[in-house]
């Protein structure tokens, strides 16, 4: 049963001096834009969009996913994809919807969980399982994925229970963070990349407070069955 990882392992740590040379180096001309409107984005369509992240996810070896919304994209499948994507496309009044293609894309993109010599740090909020997407058959047959999932030996599925008491950490916005190198952050309007070392370091701090407060394994198990209950 996959544990939370040992928070020293993370090489996001680094001294401020570190950071603030670091920081200075990433500042150039020819960096990819940090803030990018999804209008911009979605222009030619969501399958489009949706494959011009698999070069990143190629390259990447280390994933942490922090999403108090939605099912994390690496473990939707097909018919709740399906379902996310056409409701993106109907609130951004898409000329065409291709959301069924989308997700087809978004699932053939998600093929990385299964590769060799990756890592997976998925975090939830409770809520998320029991926000529905899609129809009631739609949404059980995401939570049974993810009883299924949480269990591949290169996935950390952690859900942060509802009646945590204390938090050292609020509900964030969804952020996925690429290695120790890229943090991408979903907001209405726009998707923010963040490369900054020192931006970066604050998200890892975030994510770890946050990976410290979900339960996993078993635990995790009896809150998604729960969401499935709940759903008769």
């Amino acid at each position: 049963m996959p544990q939370p990882e040992n928070p020293s392992s993370y090489s996001g740590v680094t001294s401020q001096a570190e950071e603030q040379t670091a920081d200075v180096v990433t500042q150039t001309p020819n960096a990819e834009p940090i803030y990018t409107e999804w209008r911009q984005q979605m222009h030619n369509g969501l399958t489009k969009l949706q494959k011009t992240s698999a070069p990143l996810f190629d390259k990447t070896e280390l994933f942490r996913i922090c999403s108090s919304t939605l099912v994390p994209g690496l473990l939707q499948t097909a018919g709740y994809a399906a379902a996310v994507l056409r409701a993106v496309a109907n609130f951004r009044e898409l000329p065409v919807d291709d959301s069924a293609e989308a997700a087809r894309a978004r699932v053939e993109r998600s093929r990385v969980i299964h590769e060799a010599g990756r890592r997976f740090t998925l975090l939830v909020e409770e809520s998320v399982l029991h926000c529905q997407i899609g129809d009631a058959e739609t949404m059980a047959a995401q939570l049974h994925y993810l009883l299924t999932a949480s269990e591949l030996p290169s996935v950390s599925f952690g859900v942060v229970p509802k009646d945590t008491r204390e938090r050292p950490q609020s509900p964030r916005e969804t952020f996925h963070v690429y290695d120790d190198s890229l943090v991408s952050v979903e907001l209405v309007s726009a998707r923010v990349r963040v490369t900054q070392p020192s931006e970066v370091s604050l998200y890892l701090k975030a994510f770890e407070q946050l990976r410290s407060m979900a339960v996993y394994g078993t635990e995790a198990r009896t809150l998604i069955v729960k969401a499935l209950e709940a759903l008769r």
